[in-house]
């Protein structure tokens, strides 16, 4: 069983709060996490039908089963439940009462917010991070600029990235794009018409392999809905949709003023690399190391492996990408309090002077030749060059 970096956090939280949900996509381990950290739990899920009927019909006889702690996976189909839940948690005042369990984060939220604010403790988890794959320590993102090295671990670059992180590709040795085809049909056919009675389906699956080809940049909803065939509003919905699944994450822009026009649009990632080479039908890790899409997918990897780095560690992800109109820009900034660390991104395996042009470009633009920066890149080598430090991609 591998563990999951969010596995001390959730008995941490568990001690201060009576309730506490653990949310992200469909199958990426919240219910086996749910139950290998709280074992001596009641468990009862929502999925089943006569569970959700009771649930839905006699919210409080159904929790009236379950006196002592309890997790109730797929919380989110019984919104009723929420309020019945305050009522325990407040007249029991005991931490850790209820452990629930979510795939539609706007479902789920919404109940919380309503009945649960302040009793609840939040934690999301995506799929599996490069780190709990190797059993390895994920990178302190506070001190990317002062790592030291380490080995590295055995597996190719592309093959992982093709792979992707859901758990059951892993545990299981699927064929990642066997495996894969079968999720999108039933995240489209029950996640995506439980959120949002969305008629054209086809389209609906079309619009995700537009975003697919867009992971890394800028996000152009006009063009966006134009291509697919849809209106603007609908793309928006859409959208929303999409990253309330935690299938894409929007990343803003940091607008601190240079003297220069800043690009306001955010960038669009996926949240997994897998997902996103099967919507643009890459069909293997050498077709993916040979693709012009090569550069995206590295991007967004390194995007995702950092956003898990935030959400394991439950920290909401201070992370922004800095664009001017003359298209200068910076791939990632990483606020860490006053200062604001630029991160390159390239999926070059070969270091040379041009991977770093954007974080010299930042120097000057700051005023501060001595300013830190990281570039993460495809290489297997921890180096140092003028200052800036150049991370292997398997350190991250």
């Amino acid at each position: 069983m591998i563990k999951r970096q969010l596995s001390d956090k959730l008995k941490e939280v568990s001690q201060k709060y009576p309730a506490l949900t653990i949310t992200g996509p469909r199958q990426s381990g919240k219910t086996t996490l749910a139950r290998q950290v709280f074992k001596d739990y009641q468990y009862v899920s929502l999925e089943d039908p006569d569970n959700m009927g009771m649930a839905k019909e006699d919210p409080r006889g159904f929790l009236n089963r379950y006196p002592d702690n309890l997790i109730i996976d797929e919380a989110q189909r019984a919104p009723k439940l929420f309020s019945y839940i305050q009522t325990i948690v407040d007249l029991e005042n005991r931490p850790g009462r209820f452990v629930l369990t979510g795939s539609h984060n706007f479902l789920l939220m919404e109940g919380i917010t309503q009945s649960l604010a302040g009793r609840c403790a939040i934690c999301h988890l995506l799929p599996f991070s490069r780190a709990e794959l190797d059993c390895d320590e994920s990178v302190d993102i506070d001190r990317m600029d002062s790592i030291e090295a380490s080995q590295k671990p055995a597996g190719d670059l592309y093959e992982m990235l093709f792979t992707g992180f859901y758990p059951r590709i892993h545990d299981w040795q699927l064929s990642p794009q066997e495996w894969l085809q079968d999720y999108l049909h039933s995240y489209i056919e029950r996640d995506v018409r439980l959120i949002s009675n969305i008629g054209d389906v086809e389209a609906f699956q079309r619009f995700m392999q537009l975003c697919a080809a867009r992971s890394g940049q800028i996000l152009n909803i006009t063009s966006l809905a134009s291509d697919t065939g849809i209106t603007s509003v609908t793309a928006k919905k859409w959208l929303s949709i999409l990253e309330c699944s935690f299938i894409i994450k929007l990343l803003r822009p940091h607008h601190k003023n240079f003297n220069k026009r800043l690009i306001k649009s955010p960038k669009l990632y996926f949240t997994d690399t897998g997902l996103m080479c099967h919507l643009l039908k890459i069909r293997s890790p050498d077709e993916l190391s040979s693709s012009d899409v090569k550069g995206a997918v590295f991007e967004t990897w390194v995007f995702g492996e950092l956003l898990k780095n935030y959400y394991n560690r439950r920290r909401e992800p201070d992370m922004y990408f800095w664009r001017d109109t003359h298209a200068n820009e910076v791939d990632l900034l990483i606020s860490r309090g006053r200062e604001l660390l630029p991160v390159g991104i390239k999926s070059s395996q070969t270091f040379n002077n041009n991977l770093v042009k954007e974080l010299t470009f930042w120097r000057k633009l700051t005023g501060n030749p001595d300013h830190s920066g990281v570039l993460i890149y495809g290489g297997d080598r921890l180096l140092e060059f003028k200052g800036l430090t150049i991370l292997p991609w398997y350190m991250l």
